[in-house]
């Protein structure tokens, strides 16, 4: 709503900024308050035909119609330099108003057609090889730029059309890690529709465009967290679907420290999970906490497995989607103890079957690895000795911190693994479950964070804003993400539920990728423009 009553305002002072103009062009100003009207007359002030006011109602296109509309509208009042053009564009009823107001300025005509009439001009006196009126032309010519203006009019448009584009309807996201191998691999970089799922508008206002959080090289934030808009989605051209790929903003992301290789959460420093030496750095005070609003959190690509209503539950590796097991990813890959009895393995074609640097964990003793592999990649392993023994690898070995999964309640939630989970429910707008001192972890950062309510504990009972509760009333659906790597991936097993306010979007396909992440090790070249959408 927020952003809705920016644009009436918006609007408003616009159309009292043309009732003030008009006048000055010979239109009486109360068209300048009439919807519709004001910008049939704006146009015909400018040159343009009064049909050309349709294409403002076009999403998108209508933003760039009305910044060519609003410096054509300053150049029919004789304000022609590159600065005229910028507050033009940026503050129109500001810098209308000034017009309307300023005894000096007067109309000059449709400036479109002026200058139409000058190009004339000059091409009559270059026919008629007139010199002497050619000079006096080029000399008095008010539409002539500046090589230097004509790059910087250029790159300005460049970038204000890529960061609108990226903003509302297509940005492109790379692969940083191994969790949706090998669905999607370490260095393919995927256009990203935000249309799919809903247009998410606008949240943080002043940023650095085409920058998502952080500054290259010189680091820190590119945006101010104030001023806020609410958050808002247009319709959705499709719903997610239970094995959809998604894009979007880690849940636990609006606290988090900062390091080269990674972002820890404050959740990830709480629970014990973040290594020694960094854990010390930020306890000393050399690192600090960085607070982000949901649209600047860091983007994560995994599958979604369950959907707003689901009971999921995952036994011995399985997933169960309300007591049904779940289809299958065609490349699920899960961690394996990898014994060759020969002593040696050939290690060469790794790459080629897919099995990067990140996928091959440890060593155990000389002739045994722990190695990720899916279905196929283990069969094409065992081409490579007949002796080769691969066995599932004990994942207790590796869950050794009994609060680092979700819901971080090993009191009440004492046997979850990331192999055997659950079952939890997956929350769904509208609906209403018990809540109680024994199950309240599963759903406490959605009522006090996601849903921003004052959640509290006194003496054995829960409060809501100040209420005692036993029961709570989800204000937004939530999905469960999982990545097709399911013993290497940092997923809704740990972090818990997605949020529908924090969807960024439908990955489309696969623009470029590279082996491993790097460009030093070659291309995969057919992965180049391969779909991702309905990925198995």
């Amino acid at each position: 709503m927020g952003f809705f009553i920016f644009l009436l305002v918006f609007y408003l002072l616009l159309s009292v900024s043309l009732y003030f103009l008009f006048p000055k062009a010979g239109e009486a100003g109360w068209k300048g308050l009439v919807p519709g009207l004001n910008f049939v007359i704006w146009c015909r002030l400018i040159g343009r035909k009064p049909a050309y006011a349709a294409w403002l109602l076009f999403p998108v296109v209508n933003i760039f119609i009305y910044a060519g509309m609003a410096v054509d509208m300053v150049r029919s009042f004789g304000k022609y330099s590159f600065w005229h053009s910028a507050l033009a564009v940026i503050a129109a009823p500001l810098y209308f108003l000034y017009l309307a107001f300023d005894q000096k300025t007067q109309y000059g005509g449709p400036t479109l057609e002026k200058e139409k009439a000058f190009k004339a001009q000059l091409e009559e006196a270059r026919e008629k090889q007139n010199k002497r009126q050619l000079e006096k032309l080029e000399a008095n010519n008010p539409y002539k730029k500046s090589q230097t203006r004509e790059w910087a009019e250029a790159v300005i448009f460049a970038v204000f059309a890529a960061a609108f584009i990226r903003l509302l309807l297509i940005e492109a996201y790379v692969i940083p890690t191994s969790s949706m191998e090998g669905s999607l691999l370490v260095g393919d970089f995927l256009f990203v529709s935000k249309a799919h799922y809903g247009l998410r508008l606008p949240q943080t206002v002043a940023m650095i465009p085409l920058l998502h959080n952080r500054v290259p090289k010189v680091g820190g934030e590119s945006y101010l967290e104030k001023p806020q808009l609410p958050y808002k989605r247009l319709p959705a051209l499709e719903s997610i679907d239970r094995n959809d790929p998604v894009v979007f903003n880690f849940p636990e992301g609006d606290s988090v420290y900062i390091f080269p290789h990674r972002t820890w959460s404050v959740n990830d420093l709480r629970y014990g999970a973040i290594p020694p030496q960094e854990t010390r750095m930020i306890k000393s005070g050399a690192k600090k906490l960085v607070t982000r609003p949901v649209d600047k959190k860091d983007h994560y690509i995994k599958r979604c497995i369950g959907i707003p209503g689901d009971s999921l539950e995952i036994r011995d590796r399985q997933v169960y989607i309300n007591g049904t097991p779940a289809k299958n990813p065609k490349y699920l890959q899960y961690i394996y103890l990898v014994t060759f009895p020969s002593g040696s393995i050939n290690t060469r074609d790794f790459s080629d079957w897919g099995i990067s640097e990140e996928d091959v964990m440890a060593q155990q003793g000389t002739n045994s690895l722990i190695l990720v592999l899916s279905e196929e990649q283990k069969e094409k392993v065992k081409t490579l000795d007949p002796s080769i023994v691969i066995e599932y690898l004990d994942m207790k070995v590796f869950d050794t911190n009994p609060y680092k999964l979700f819901p971080h309640d090993p009191e009440h939630f004492k046997a979850w693994t990331v192999d055997n989970f659950g079952p939890v429910y997956i929350p769904q707008k509208g609906a209403t479950v018990k809540i109680s001192p024994e199950n309240i972890a599963l759903y406490s950062r959605i009522i006090d964070v996601y849903e921003k309510n004052d959640l509290a504990f006194k003496d054995g009972k829960i409060y809501i804003n100040g209420q005692e509760a036993n029961e709570y009333t989800f204000q937004m659906n939530y999905y469960w993400m999982m990545g097709d790597n399911r013993h290497n991936s940092e997923d809704s097993r740990v972090w818990g539920f997605v949020p529908e306010d924090h969807i960024v979007g439908k990955p489309m396909v696969i623009w470029f990728s590279t082996r491993e992440g790097s460009i030093a090790k070659g291309v995969n070249w057919k992965r180049i423009f391969k779909g991702v959408s309905h990925l198995e």
